[in-house]
């Protein structure tokens, strides 16, 4: 019989700590990071060796910056934005 409510007891004590546990990890707030979206660069001609290039094409595109990136074994132009 004490056997039993020793066991009671710790189940009892763990499904309390438990929800403690839950209750603040609700109170948590995550602050969402800025994330990038990525377009391949239209006007970009030919295999991107320099990402400054890259770079200064995706202004004239409207893009803050650009980068070159592999895609399939080639490198290629991608402009870059906050989403």
């Amino acid at each position: 019989m004490a056997s039993f409510s020793r066991r009671m007891l710790a189940s009892v004590l763990f499904f309390v700590l438990l929800l403690l546990a839950s209750d603040s990890e609700m109170g948590t707030m995550k602050v969402a990071e800025a994330r990038d979206c990525v377009s391949q660069s239209h006007r970009f001609k030919g295999g991107c060796v320099s990402s400054s290039n890259c770079h200064h094409v995706c202004q004239t595109e409207g893009f803050p910056s650009g980068e070159c990136r592999v895609h399939f074994f080639r490198r290629k132009c991608y402009c870059k934005k906050f989403c």
